[in-house]
Order: C-alpha cells, then sequence, then structure tokens
C-alpha cells in the first residue's frame, strides 16, 4: 500500500538532464521549490531534473522504524520503507515515460527528519548516486546501532549541520553533534567514498532551502566532475 505522498511535477531545466535531484520534504519545504530550482540553474553547469515528494506525515512515513516521542507527544512510525518504495516506483514510471531521465545519476536529498531518510536509503539500495543529507535527525533513537551494522551502497554522501543545533536543553537531540561526526568519520573510512562535512551558522532551523541547495550542489558537481 502506497504512502500519502504528493508528487510535484517533474522540472526539466532542459532538454538533456545530466543528474535527477528528487528531493523528500514536508509543506515548508515544498514551498520553497522555486527558491532551490533558481539557484540549481544559475549554478550547475548542466541541465538537470527535479522531484519533490511531499510527505503527509512526516513522523510516520520518513522513519525507518517506530520509536517513543523525543519531542512533543507524537510517537515515530516505519513508513519509510514504503515511502521509499514508492519513491522508486516513481521514478522507474517517469523514465519509461521520459526517455531523457535514463542512465542519469539520481541524488536523494533532504532536510532534517528527510535528512535522515535520504541518509537511510543509502543502506537500502544502489539506486542513488549521491546523498545530500542536511542536517538530518542522526540523534533518531537507534540510529547509531543501525549504522554499527550495515553498510551504505551509496559512493557520494553530503553531510552538514547547523553550528548551534546540539545547544538544546533535549538530551536526546543535544547527541546530533557527536553522532553526525561519528557517521562522516565511519563514511570516510570506506574506500571510494567521496564525503564531506560542513557546518552551517545557526540553529536547526535557519535558511533550510540555502542549506538543502548547497547539499545537493556539492553532490552534484561531486558525481557530475564539474
Amino acid at each position: 500500500m502506497m504512502n500519502d505522498l504528493k508528487i510535484d511535477n517533474l522540472f526539466l531545466s532542459g532538454p538533456s538532464p545530466a543528474v535527477l535531484i528528487v528531493m523528500a520534504a514536508g509543506e515548508e519545504e515544498t514551498s520553497e521549490k522555486d527558491h532551490i530550482t533558481n539557484v540549481l540553474s544559475s549554478s550547475l553547469n548542466s541541465d538537470y531534473a527535479l522531484f519533490v515528494f511531499q510527505v503527509k506525515d512526516w513522523n510516520k512515513d520518513l522513519s525507518p522504524w517506530e520509536a517513543p516521542p523525543v519531542f512533543g507527544k507524537e510517537p515515530f512510525g516505519c513508513g519509510a520503507e514504503q515511502t521509499l518504495s514508492d519513491i522508486l516506483r516513481y521514478i522507474d514510471d517517469s523514465r519509461a515515460a521520459v526517455p531523457s531521465l535514463n542512465d542519469i545519476p539520481i541524488i536523494l536529498c533532504g532536510y532534517s527528519l528527510a535528512g535522515l531518510f535520504a541518509l537511510w536509503s543509502a543502506y537500502q539500495t544502489e539506486r542513488f548516486s549521491g546523498i545530500a543529507a542536511v542536517s538530518p535527525s542522526v540523534w533518531f533513537p537507534g540510529w547509531a546501532k543501525y549504522t554499527a551494522s550495515h553498510s551504505v551502497h551509496t559512493r557520494c554522501i553530503y553531510l552538514s549541520l547547523g553550528d548551534k543545533e546540539a545547544k538544546t536543553r533535549n538530551p536526546v537531540m543535544a547527541t546530533v553533534r557527536d553522532r553526525i561526526e561519528s557517521c562522516y568519520a565511519s563514511l570516510s573510512s570506506e574506500n571510494g567514498m567521496k564525503t564531506i562535512l560542513e557546518y552551517n551558522p545557526g540553529n536547526h532551523f535557519q535558511d533550510a532551502p540555502g542549506r538543502l541547495t548547497k547539499g545537493i550542489l556539492w553532490t552534484a558537481h561531486t558525481i557530475l566532475g564539474e
């Protein structure tokens, strides 16, 4: 059964895209699509295609497994597997309908819990050439244990975090800097891995569109060799 995903129309910057960018997002990030496409169009040296997948139930559709509430009263669900399956199916259908999308690299990106979803997806499939996990929720319960016993199937991963994100009274979320640095160290030790960890000024809620675009650009430039 498919999750309740809202899929924006495919955006093509030109007739011959060199990379397909897939963004998992909530309503706020989806509303910034025009800003992101404008910056990408002026900063990438190649044509590109962009899908934006807006999830309806943030805590359920993007969570890899069930977990108790970390903030507020809403627990986390386990809908990530279905969301990933739905996205891959939609990509396959779109490639069948738009031949120019065939045989080009795919980047999956996301912010916050969607960033964790993008990173988790790298452990599930080889379909993505690159991952941009921007301010990912690597504090997620059980995440460190999971990554210690699993391997990624992607060779290009961008990580970033706000330099004030760990400054919170929430004891779980306060671990985010240690968690992402541990994740980066682990990824850096893998042969053939291209990865980077960047710190952006501010807390978790500052300039999400700008941070997302920055992560997408690094990943696209790295994959395309620009």
